[in-house]
């Protein structure tokens, strides 16, 4: 006999009332997931995976609307919970990982006493044994030092160090279900495959795993079956290797095109098409190369394709149109160094007294309208370096010279009237933007000169739109925001003052990769006709082959090698890099992208 289903969804749909009318941010979505199975939601940021996963823990927000034909768990009806029963279930039965790792932390409270919040709560663990428990917890979560890390604070620790921290505090109570939000955004890729590692040990376990992901590689490697989301409305569906090997719908396809690549020459990756939402018919046909008539008058129901997928299209399955030929010119590189970083040492006393040396001894140039990528793992010292950099800390031994010019030793008042010159887009926007501004004044902010409001408004407009964003968003706060377009927000900011030099830690991190395609031509457009030099520091190596000319890789705070990008992916000299590549999860694109399963008749559907 075959096992009910842990988690039933039918019908859900999501509304939120805005001063413009009601949004419908989910729309119509079956979901169902049994014990040990992984099912992926995958979709553009801003298409509901977010708003779907929240819903399902009564969280969906006070202004939302929340529907369902069927929506269970455990055989309980989670419409009619009340308060009390909600936060009996929350951490207990079901875990919820969020994609905001630094914002998800209390900062006020040590990374140990946060993990151990839910054994405490449930009544898990008594105090004799509660701190070996959660030392256990973050070892299991691939925490190095968990022992020196259960006594910082999240500040203390790296953006990958952070996430991992939370996974650990989400299957400290073992919950029969965990939503997982981007678990991997943050991390690096030996890191990420550790935590993948934990997840699909979970599913063999028994715990059922709902992935939010825009990482279709991680997507790939983890998840049994795949729901894509477009708008609100799951387009297609169906199982895992199936659907990733043979995408019916043209939004699927599309996503799996603009994928980057870690191995092979660098491709120019395909821009999102943009257009206004199609009016009662399908929310793709603005984008879809396919569309016509039929497409943008009647919405495509749900139809079988093959055994164990559904797809919402009236071409589902049909070839696309190749794409336009002819790549972009390079980026012109100049011969002279925008930035010289000499010999830059920077030590941190741990919290049991001892020293830690987070950069040792690091030295590289960036010259004008490069793109330099700067590798590693969590913890390596990258961002510290990038701190450095930006003069944000002082070196304990070393310099950096800005333009040939003294950049780190002078004081901050010296530095000042060069600070426009060189700007950061960081990993966690969220943070470094005040929650009581609106983004008009957020992005206004880093606009120089004096100017009438309205010629500043149209400016911070023309950046948004530079960044693949709607000048609807400008009077939003980063709260109403997605994680995603949050992120691009932070990149309109750091373009604004017209910099020589753009540090960019993780800064398309929380994207998907239509946008991502989007962000990533941006940056190259800015290389070709400003000459900006990008200072880009990722974990995903995909994205680092794509973007930048040379790469330098960090381990332990040292450079264990440097070299031509194409030159290091193809032969790495240093055993370190070869791990990280073998660790990269990959996606047979070749096989996947632009080509589809066969074509089905679908004349004469209603």
């Amino acid at each position: 006999m075959t096992e009910p289903p842990l988690l039933e969804v039918a019908g859900l749909s999501v509304d939120f009332a805005t001063r413009r009318g009601v949004v419908r941010a989910v729309r119509d979505v079956d979901l169902s997931l049994r014990a040990g199975e992984c099912l992926a939601v995958v979709g553009e940021s801003g298409s509901g995976k977010s708003v779907t996963a929240r819903a399902l823990l009564g969280l969906a927000g006070a202004g939302a609307r929340v529907r369902a034909r069927t929506l269970s768990f455990e055989g309980r009806d989670l419409r009619r919970l009340s308060g009390r029963e909600w936060r009996r279930l929350r951490g207990r039965r079901i875990g919820y990982v969020l994609q905001d790792a630094l914002t998800s932390l209390d900062p006020l409270r040590r990374v140990g006493h946060e993990v151990a919040e839910a054994l405490e709560v449930h009544g898990l663990a008594g105090r004799d044994d509660l701190d070996d428990q959660v030392i256990g917890l973050l070892a299991e979560a691939g925490v190095p030092d968990p022992d020196v890390r259960f006594l910082q604070y999240p500040h203390e620790l790296s953006g990958g160090l952070r996430q991992r921290a939370l996974i650990a505090s989400a299957i400290a109570a073992r919950p029969s279900l965990l939503i997982a939000d981007e678990p991997t955004t943050a991390l690096d890729v030996t890191v990420q495959a550790q935590v993948l590692d934990l997840l699909r040990a979970r599913a063999r376990a028994g715990t059922a795993v709902l992935l939010i992901s825009h990482d279709l590689a991680v997507v790939a490697r983890l998840a049994d079956h795949v729901a894509v989301l477009y708008a609100g409305l799951v387009v297609e569906r169906g199982p895992a290797d199936a659907l990733l090997r043979a995408p019916a719908h043209p939004y699927t396809a599309d996503l799996l095109a603009a994928v980057p690549a870690v191995d092979g020459p660098a491709r120019e990756l395909p821009l999102a098409r943009t257009g206004p939402p199609a009016a009662g018919g399908c929310p793709y046909a603005p984008r879809c190369a396919l569309a016509d008539d039929r497409c943008r008058a009647e919405p495509p129901p749900p139809v079988p394709y093959g055994p164990g997928r559904e797809v919402r299209c009236f071409h589902a399955g049909r070839e696309r149109p190749a794409p336009a030929s002819g790549a972009a010119a390079p980026p012109r590189v100049k011969d002279h160094a925008v930035v010289s970083v000499r010999g830059i040492t920077k030590r941190y006393r741990s919290p049991g007294g001892s020293w830690r040396t987070a950069v040792d001894d690091v030295s590289f140039d960036l010259r004008a309208g490069e793109a330099l990528g700067l590798v590693g793992e969590s913890g390596s010292g990258k961002s510290t370096t990038a701190r450095i950099v930006l003069a944000e800390i002082a070196p304990d031994a070393g310099t950096v010279l800005l333009d040939g010019e003294a950049w780190s030793a002078p004081r901050e008042r010296a530095r000042r009237a060069r600070r426009s010159r060189i700007q950061l887009v960081d990993q966690d926007p969220l943070s470094s933007f005040d929650p009581r501004f609106t983004v008009e004044r957020v992005v206004g902010e880093a606009v120089p000169g004096r100017m009438p409001r309205r010629l500043r408004r149209d400016r911070v407009a023309g950046l948004l739109a530079e960044v693949g964003l709607d000048d609807a968003l400008l009077d939003r706060r980063p709260a109403q925001l997605s994680g995603g377009q949050r992120q691009r927000v932070a990149i309109a900011r750091a373009l604004a003052p017209g910099p020589e030099v753009i540090v960019c830690d993780e800064p398309v991190s929380a994207l998907d990769v239509t946008v991502q395609a989007q962000i990533l031509a941006l940056l190259a457009r800015l290389r070709r006709e400003a000459g900006v030099a990008l200072l880009f520091i990722s974990h995903d190596l995909g994205v680092v082959r794509q973007v930048c000319d040379r790469v330098a890789v960090m381990k332990d705070g040292a450079l264990v090698e440097t070299g031509d990008v194409a030159d290091v992916f193809r032969a790495p000299r240093a055993a370190y890099t070869a791990e990280l590549l073998a660790a990269v999860p990959r996606i047979d694109v070749g096989r996947t992208a632009g080509r589809a399963a066969p074509a089905m008749n679908l004349e004469g559907l209603p």
